[in-house]
């Protein structure tokens, strides 16, 4: 497993550290146990957080409906639960686009 990933029902649950006002949104590898996503948003009035959904759901190939920011809406470090994906469809996933 790439990050600690919790399951529950059809959902999973991870943590995510969020670079704001990055050159372009994108996966840039994993600190503190946490997968780290750069977003080209800034963090006002909540574009950022927007981003990440967006950039999640397009990852995984799930409806933005389908992922929520369950906490750190203001923080750089967020709880995020993605739904219709399971703990190890996430990882393979992941593991194809980290950076080595």
């Amino acid at each position: 497993m790439v990050i600690p990933i919790t399951e529950s029902g059809d959902a999973v649950q991870f943590a995510v550290r969020v670079v704001p006002r990055a050159g372009r949104s994108g996966v840039a590898g994993i600190r503190e146990g946490a997968l780290v996503v750069r977003l080209a948003a800034p963090p006002v009035e909540g574009a950022a957080n927007e981003a990440l959904v967006a950039y999640l759901a397009e990852l995984v190939g799930r409806p933005r409906r389908d992922v929520a920011i369950l906490s750190g809406q203001k923080s750089r470090t967020k709880r995020v639960q993605i739904s219709g994906v399971t703990a190890r469809e996430l990882d393979v996933k992941l593991s194809g686009i980290l950076p080595p």
